[in-house]
Formats: structure tokens, sequence, C-alpha cells
């Protein structure tokens, strides 16, 4: 029954946590040359019509003392101290003291690192049971649904929530599928238990827009003779949606200028599909791109370049090391995996020194896991990769590897503002780990988010259970 009244306390904070809009724009005089366009249909005022409901849950002050500090700004701390407050990192050093009335917490012997930050997972809307009713990741009606929000599909009560939390995970970037050339919007969330998405929706992560090229947009609209069915239908496809948009943004734009000079103007109709791809080229949505190979992604940075908007990173990128130079040059991620290679033709040339090879080049490294096995051991997965660079010649200091599944994906996520480091003023989601976290015995002994402990692995009480498992397993009944 522990389980059950924790995940109820839960929810009813995040159901307690209701967000209002204000009042509607008053109606402009008669006089007016033309009138207010309600918000909800004017891309640049609309509010957010799935706005976060998310609270932190309630914290005490809580300082972790003598373990060893990975900071993932570069520094690694013997003897460290990590201090939380009011749901920030107040204070991080080496012998630091424990201030009067907040609870200590033991680290002799362990290492604490931010939390652990996965920026491609598809939890909650590829859940568990696997079954068709909730396979709800890929929009596969059209190659372009850049329409679509992942949000609205999101399931918060997957039960690879809180395995993930257990293995040190406190934020998550949920996409859509790779099945198209536009797959739709992503959402970063917290990962705490929750009744509905809005309740682990990050507040003020910005929006990504998932895209796809290679052999999954081709392979899926070929065959059923549809249009892309080849590599240069998906750049076509692209270039196409590109021109559309700035033509819509311009519409939108010459719109707000006559407005602007009094003159009398009607609004362009708006279109769901073209307001995420204009967000693009406005520099709000983060490109997020699913692309294998190297050559591929030249193309893809080739079409930003064309239309003026930024990759982000490259997801999978398996062939990354190929180009390593010029995603150093244009400040472009690389989310991969440390093996995972050969299991289509264009993961074939895979190698597993590809992150440290990309790593040594100057660019930014992320390790994903696009699955939900995989989510639980991302701390392990990047001790693999570092081993390869190793092999290599490659020597990749743990306070640097450590950032790869914490302040980059942060930083890909455009959320390292506000978590993803162990820096005073930032979240104190933190990771209590019992040993090395680049060890294979290393588990994740306490989990924090905004400062709250919401996964302690000695104390029962702090073992959640999602609301589809209770009743369903012995432990719960």
């Amino acid at each position: 029954m522990t389980s059950l009244k924790f995940t109820a306390a839960l929810a009813a904070l995040a159901l307690s946590a209701c967000a209002s809009t204000g009042a509607s724009k008053p109606a402009e005089s008669s006089s007016a040359p033309s009138r207010a366009l309600p918000a909800g249909l004017d891309p640049a005022t609309k509010p957010n019509p799935v706005p976060s409901t998310y609270r932190p849950l309630p914290s005490r002050p809580t300082a972790i003392v003598g373990a060893t500090v990975l900071t993932a700004t570069g520094q690694e701390i013997a003897g460290g101290t990590v201090v939380m407050r009011d749901g920030k990192i107040e204070a991080v050093g080496a012998g630091l003291a424990a201030p009067a009335g907040y609870d200590v917490v033991d680290g002799r012997g362990k290492w604490v690192t931010p939390g652990v930050i996965d920026a491609h997972s598809h939890l909650g809307v590829y859940p568990s049971p696997s079954v068709p009713s909730r396979q709800d990741g890929n929009e596969m009606t059209n190659p372009n649904t850049a329409q679509v929000w992942v949000e609205h599909s999101l399931w918060p009560l997957d039960p690879g929530f809180d395995t993930a939390r257990a293995a040190g995970v406190t934020s998550l970037q949920i996409l859509p599928g790779s099945g198209n050339l536009f797959g739709g919007r992503s959402v970063t969330v917290k990962n705490v238990p929750a009744v509905t998405a809005q309740g682990m929706k990050f507040p003020g992560a910005p929006y990504g827009l998932k895209m796809a090229c290679g052999e999954n947009p081709k392979r899926e609209y070929g065959r059923r003779n549809q249009t892309p069915a080849s590599a240069m239908a998906n750049v076509f496809g692209y270039r196409k949606a590109w021109i559309d948009a700035a033509d819509y943004m311009k519409k939108w734009d010459d719109y707000r200028a006559k407005k602007d000079r009094g003159e009398k103007a009607d609004p362009p109709k708006r279109d769901l599909q073209l307001d995420t791809l204009m967000g693009v080229l406005k520099g709000e949505i983060l490109v997020q791109n699913h692309c294998y190979r190297g050559d591929e992604m030249a193309l893809m940075i080739d079409v930003s370049k064309e239309f003026g908007y930024k990759v982000t990173a490259f997801h999978h990128a398996v062939e990354a090391y190929k180009i390593a130079d010029i995603l150093a040059r244009e400040d472009i991620c690389t989310a991969t995996w440390a093996a995972w290679t050969g299991f289509k033709m264009e993961g074939l040339d895979g190698i597993e020194y590809n992150a440290p090879l990309v790593w040594n080049a100057g660019a930014c490294i992320v390790i994903h896991s696009d699955d939900g096995i995989l989510i639980q051991r991302l701390n392990q997965e990047t001790a693999a990769a570092v081993a390869a660079g190793r092999r290599l010649g490659i020597d990749i200091p743990k306070a640097e590897a450590v950032k790869w599944f914490t302040a980059n994906p942060a930083k890909m996520m455009g959320v390292l503002d506000k978590t993803g480091t162990l820096e005073p003023g930032k979240m104190a989601d933190v990771v209590l780990w019992s040993a090395d976290p680049f060890s294979v015995y290393a588990k994740a002994d306490k989990v924090y988010i905004d400062g709250a402990l919401t996964y302690d692995r000695a104390d029962p009480r702090f073992h959640a259970k999602s609301d589809f498992l209770l009743g369903r397993t012995p432990e719960s009944r």
C-alpha cells in the first residue's frame, strides 16, 4: 500500500497545479482598420494548448557529503559535498560542511552526478505493454506530419518511466518515430510519476521537430507506390516543405506589417503543419534529425543552410565519425549508442569507435537509448564507448564522459540553463550512485528531481509504481 499512497500523493500534487490563461484581449474599437485576431488563431500570440502543470514534489534541505562528485562541468571532486535547498543546487565543493538543520546523506565510497538525461526516448508513446492500441509514436499517413505533437500520444502510466527513474533518469525527450520525413513535435518531460502528460512536461523547455532521412521514409512510402521512394525524393520532400513554410511565414509577416502601419488586413488561415515548420525557421523549435550515414548528414546540413535553419542534433548517427570535423564546425550534437551497428544497411558502417572519434574532433557527443531497456544503462553504455576510445588511444576523462549522459543531452534539448550540471542555481536533479557510475556494478541508490527524493533503493516507500500496475502485481495488492 505504500506505493499506492506515494503515487496518489504525487497525482494529487500534479492535479492541483492547474494552469490558467489570461483574459481575452478586448475587441478593438469600430474605428480600427482591422479587428484583433483571437489569440488561439495567431501563431505569434497563441497560448500553448498543452500547458505544463508540473510542480516539483516537496523537498527537504539536503546535503550529500563525502562522495566523489562529477559535476558535468569538467570537474571531479574527491570528498565532495552537494547541497540542495528549495529544489535547487545551493553549493558544490570539496570538504563543505552540511549546513545546520539539513538532512545529511553519507556519500563516502559513493559517487554523485547530475541526473541522467535521455535525449531520444519513446517511452509513453511506444510503452509497455507493447500492444497495438498503445503504439502511438508514428502517424504514418503522410511523409510530412509536422502538425502532430507527440505529447498528444503520451501515456504517463507507462511502467518504463519508473524503471528509468530507478536507473537515475530525471529528464527525457520523447520523440515521434522515424517513418516520415517530418514526424512531428517532440516534448521534454521530467521523470516524475503523474497521471497526465501535462504533469510531467518540463516547464519552459523548447519543442523539437523530429525529422528523418535515409531508409525509413523511402521504404515506408515506396512500398505503397507513393513518394518518397528514393533518397532524392526524400530531399525533394524536405525542400518543398521548407519553401511552403517560408511562404507561410511571409504571409504572417506581411499581415503584421500592415497592422503595424494601421492598414486593413485579413490574417492568413492557421496551418498546424506550417506552424511547426515556421517555428523552426524562426529559431523557436529545435531540429532533432534521425540520420545514420555521414553523406546524408552532410546533405541535411546543406538543406538547413539553404533555408536558414540549424540542425541541433543528428540521432543514431553511426557514421558521424566520417564527418566529425563538419559536425564540430557546425556545432551539431551526435546522439548515438556505443556499438549498435549492422542491423540494417544504413547502419552497416558503424564502428564502436564512433563516439570517441567524434569527441576527439571537438564535437558534442550524447549517448541516447531509443529503447526501454537501454535507458536503464546509459551510464554503462557511455562506459563502453569510453573503453572503445581507450583501445584506440583516446583517453576520455570521466569528468568529460559524464557530460555524454547529462550536460550534452540537456544542451541538445535546450535546457542546459536549467539542468544537466551540478551548479548553484540549477535544478537539483541529482543521482547518488553506489559505485563509480562507469562501473558495471554501479546502481542508483538515491535519485532527486528538483531536490525531492523520488527514488531510494533502500526504501520501498520510494519505489513508485504506475497506476497501471497497481493491483496487477502481488506486492501492490
